[in-house]
This record gives C-alpha cells, structure tokens and sequence, in this order.
C-alpha cells in the first residue's frame, strides 16, 4: 500500500517521491498577483494641494520641522509655516514624536520636497469654529501675541485684530502691558476672503458687566460727593474710576482757573474726590466735577469785597475797549477805556502796559455773570482799601480810616500822563477833551467785547 500523505514540514527542505529536493516555505505570498513595485506604491499616503494631512514630528530644525506622514519623504515645514506668531523657535512649537496636523502647500519644490504647513492648518481648522461662534454671537479666548498700529494682536487659532478703542471700557493708551494676557472677546467682523477678524472686548465687557452697572448707576444720584482714581487723561478732560465705572470730568470741570490741558491737574492714579453732576441710564454715562469740590474764587471774592473798595492787580491783557486786571487767584476784571484816566484815552496802552501793578477800584460786581468793572480813574480819587491789603502795603498807602492817599510809586502809565501835562500845561489838558463836552458814555459788557453807547446831554 502506497503513502499518499503530504511529508511532513521541518525546519528544512523535504524531498519528493521521486528524490527531488523541495524547500521550505518560508512566507506566504498576499500580493494578489501584483509585482513588489505596485505593492510599494499602495502602500504610501497620497496627497494634494490643499489637503489637511496628519504625521509625527520626526526632526526639529532652527529652521524646519520634519514631518513623517506616510509619504514617500518626509514633509517640511519652514518655521515661517509653524505659527501664526511671528519669528518662533520652532522647539516651542513642536517636540519630537508629537502628532501633528498640517496642510499641503505643494507636492514638490523645486528640490523635489513636500511642503506643509501647521499654521494653514490651524487657520482652516479655525476658520470653521469662529464661523460658527460668529452665528451663535459667542466668544473667542485667545493671548494677546503683538502690540501693532491702532491695536492687538489675538491668537484665537489665527490672527484676530482688536482695535485699541474695543480692548476696554473706555480707550487705552498704553497696549503693551496686555502683551501675553489671555482675553476674551466678541467677534464683530469676519471675512475669510481677505482673512479679516476684528474682534471687540469692550462688547464682551458690556455684556457681562450690564447688570452690575445697572445696579451701580441706580445707586448713583447726582449731587454726591465719591471718591475715586483717575484712570485716564484726555484732551477734553479725565476719567475717574469710582469704583463700579468710570465717569468723566470734563475740561471745564477741572477747575475754577482755565486749563490749557488735564494733565495740569490731575495725572493718572491720582485719588481725588468729585461730585456727580449727572447721571446718563441711557447711555450709562456720568459726569463729574472737580471743581465743585473746590471753593469758588469768585464766590470767595464777592464775599470778602464791595463796589467802591480799592484792589491791587496786575495788567494781564490790552484789549481795544480796555485793559484786563487780575485782582485775584483766577479773577479778572475789565477796566473800560473811558476808566483808565481823567482824560481822554485813545488807546489803552497810552495808560498801561501788560505785567504792571496797578490800584484799581471796583465799580461794579456781578457774581452770577462773574464779572466785575474796574476803574483806575477812580481808584486815583481815593477810597476804601480792602483788608487783605491794608497790611501788606504799609500805613504810607492810606490813612487811618482806610482811605487811599497813594503811596511813593506811580506806574509807568500815568508817569507818562503827568510827564504830558508837564510839557503841554493846561492847554494841553484843555486839548486833549477838547470835543467831549456835552457828551457821555456809558458801557455794557458782552463777554469780552463792549458796546459805547454815546447821548448827548441835553
């Protein structure tokens, strides 16, 4: 009886019936009948422009970063294509091994690389979320990466510009400290085309600070007096945080003296007590003062004088019709030209000259216009010094009463009136109001001009 069996399989060849020697099997065949090059090429990733592709970090270059993603070479990616930050060490971008998602800038260079990108990636991929969270009115979180013109720079998966006007409640001057801070903000503009997202803070502020605001406003009347700091100096005032918000103050609030700019009084940080003048629900406004929380010159002024008094000041201006006289901290009075001298004045500067020191008597004072008339004509006739400078001008300059009887010195401008006199006499004198007989003036304020009214006497 013949052994049909199959010879049983060793660790070497086995021979046949016939003694033809048959190797041993050492792998399966699972080709399919294809060649060895076919299989090769089945085997590798393909790609095309455009595509998102995933791979492992095999190289980290100064300059480049090597990634396997199962093509037939690595893929490259230049370190101007690994963030959306500008001039990163690609070693704080990536580590050895770490799974990577990039985009297909070109299948091959002109040295015949793949050429990927993990920022176009990220870009792609961000795109898509911020689309949908720009429908759902949602908000974007993101470190503030570069300080540029006119604002921010926000890593939100891409580059999200915040103008510097929407960082904050009100505008800030200085960015640079918000450099690596992580904010959130809203979305307010989106244009893929021209890769174009504008975001705003200051809505996300207002947003989940309504309520609290609300609240604070409410508790806010005006006429309170609150302490607070100055955050911020602009050109037509400064903002004062109280606490809950800021209000501002503005320029004409500032002080009872003119202000040439904020910054003359208050800087920021400066803790200053303000009064509330008005309270805006709509618009969640507030308007403060400074000044209120001051003493008023002029109130302090007409307290402590009276028409007839003589006063010491100082020429500040010339005008036309007049001369301006400071007779206190922040107090002007106007000396008409038909109250500069006994005579006849064409010209101010014919009496007086800007910086001289001059006794003026007060003829006329009105607090809630805050003017007063000023005569030097008069206060040459003599009068009532008031208090304040009955001490510091000496017994010499009044008599015991308090009346002026002049003192030693006589300003430039009526020195040159009596050096006139000396030369033309009476005739002179005579000249000069020659045609002012019979005539009267009379002036009324308006602002800083005046009106001459002129009647005839009868």
């Amino acid at each position: 009886m013949t052994d049909t069996a199959a010879p049983e399989e060793t660790q070497f060849g086995t021979f046949d019936s016939e003694g033809n020697y048959i190797p041993r099997q050492i792998v399966d065949s699972d080709l399919g009948g294809i060649d060895i090059e076919e299989a090769y090429t089945s085997t590798m990733v393909l790609v095309e422009d455009g595509q998102l592709v995933e791979g492992t970090v095999v190289r980290v270059d100064q300059d480049e970063v090597l990634l396997d993603i199962g093509y037939k070479s690595e893929g490259v990616i230049p370190s101007r294509e690994l963030s959306i930050r500008n001039d990163v060490d690609p070693s704080e971008v990536v580590s050895l091994g770490e799974s990577v998602e990039a985009l297909v800038i070109t299948k091959e260079d002109k040295e015949g690389r793949l050429v990927l990108s993990k920022k176009r990636a990220q870009y792609e991929r961000a795109w898509g979320k911020i689309e949908e969270l720009k429908e759902a009115d949602g908000v974007v979180k993101g470190a503030v990466i570069e300080v540029v013109k006119g604002g921010l720079i926000v890593d939100i998966g891409l580059r999200g510009f915040l103008p510097a006007s929407l960082v904050e409640l009100r505008r800030v001057r200085d960015l640079q400290p918000y450099v690596g801070k992580e904010l959130e903000a809203k979305i307010i503009e989106l244009d893929k085309n021209r890769n174009n997202v504008v975001l705003s803070r200051r809505a996300w502020l207002e947003e989940t600070q309504k309520e609290q605001r609300g609240a604070f406003l409410d508790n806010l009347k005006p006429g309170e007096r609150r302490k607070g700091v100055v955050s911020s100096v602009v050109n037509f005032g400064a903002f004062v945080d109280l606490g809950g918000m800021d209000g501002l103050v503005h320029v004409s609030e500032l002080s009872w003296k003119h202000v040439d700019h904020p910054s003359s009084v208050v800087t920021v940080g400066d803790e200053i007590d303000v009064e509330v003048l008005e309270v805006d629900l709509d618009r969640e406004r507030i308007s403060l003062s400074l000044k209120a929380t001051q003493q008023d010159p002029w109130q302090e002024f007409a307290s402590g004088h009276r028409v007839g008094e003589l006063v010491y000041g100082r020429v500040t201006k010339l005008v036309p019709f007049g001369s301006f006289v400071q007779v206190g901290d922040g107090i002007e009075g106007l000396v008409h030209i038909s109250e500069m001298s006994a005579h006849h004045v064409d010209l101010p500067e014919q009496v007086v000259t800007p910086g001289e020191e001059l006794w003026v008597k007060i003829i006329d004072l009105d607090l809630q216009r805050r003017r007063i008339s000023l005569s030097i004509k008069q206060a040459a006739e003599g009068g009532q010094v008031a208090a304040e400078y009955q001490e510091h001008f000496g017994e010499h300059a009044y008599d015991t009463e308090g009346n002026y009887i002049g003192g030693d010195e006589t300003s430039e401008g009526q020195a040159a009136w009596e050096e006139y006199y000396a030369e033309h006499g009476e005739e002179g004198d005579e000249a000069t109001a020659e045609g002012e007989e019979g005539v009267e003036y009379e002036y009324v304020e308006v602002e800083e001009e005046v009106e001459v009214e002129v009647s005839e006497e009868e």
